[in-house]
């Protein structure tokens, strides 16, 4: 079930299977959360939900190209994460780093660009931050869809790290503003996301892109991340297409 509090709901039809292409999300962001439950719920080891989510990424990917969506941000691994389980966290550096190996030729062939954001540490694996690093170089020239994973990342680490760079830089308190911090955030040149959406029945942020999702529409899905795909996806984008974005100002009629 797919929450519908505070917005008209456009439920998924074989008549409405694509959303309108007006007032498409230029940038999406997504938290996918619900792999554990997934498997728990199968008497399945929680890797076994990781690994199934891995369908949900690929259709999520072409769900969004399919549509237009510019940009595209997953969540995969947070700060936050290596409290997990020791064998859980050395599964998903190997999980990231064969989903790399696996799909990084084909996306590059739909035109994706692929980015991590997120700090760089002694816990990554050097292996998997070479293919991070050879996946960022071969697609950097694609157009069709930015897909930025969010690896090791944390909204506060990356409000942190910037007000590290304005000291570092010298930067007077009366030049601290938005556009100084936009600047120093790990990709500058990323527009805030237009919808975020959260699978698994939770409604919470979770410390992603706190920056950026200021403004962003919100949608929670009950929909476990391995269960979910581009169906789902459309079905929030009709959600969004559906509500008034007004950023602090009135309706034009109000």
């Amino acid at each position: 079930m797919m929450n519908t509090e505070g917005a008209s709901y456009v439920p998924y039809t074989t008549d409405n299977a694509l959303p309108e292409k007006a007032n498409i999300p230029k940038h999406i962001a997504i938290v996918m959360d619900g792999n554990g439950r997934w498997a728990k719920k199968r008497q399945l080891s929680r890797t076994e939900g990781h690994a199934e989510g891995e369908k949900s990424i690929l259709d999520v990917i072409d769900g969004a190209l399919e549509v237009g969506v510019q940009w595209l941000s997953l969540y995969a691994f947070s700060t936050e994460n290596w409290r997990r389980p020791a064998e859980e966290v050395r599964y998903l550096m190997y999980f990231n780093e064969n989903l790399l190996l696996k799909h990084r030729d084909n996306l590059h062939k739909k035109g994706v660009r692929i980015r991590f954001s997120g700090r760089r540490d002694w816990r990554i694996p050097k292996k998997l931050a070479q293919n991070m690093d050879d996946a960022m170089q071969l697609t950097k020239s694609n157009r069709a869809l930015v897909l930025t994973i969010c690896f090791n990342y944390g909204g506060r680490a990356e409000i942190i790290d910037a007000v590290k760079n304005i000291v570092s830089d010298g930067l007077p308190p009366e030049k601290i503003n938005e556009k100084a911090i936009k600047s120093r955030l790990y990709y500058p040149d990323m527009p805030d996301p237009d919808l975020v959406i959260r699978t698994s029945g939770e409604y919470r942020i979770s410390n992603f892109l706190l920056w950026e999702i200021a403004y962003s529409e919100l949608f929670f899905s009950d929909m476990l991340w391995p269960d979910f795909r581009s169906e789902h996806l459309y079905q929030a984008i009709a959600e969004f297409q559906n509500r008034s974005r007004r950023f602090g100002r009135v309706e034009k009629d109000g």
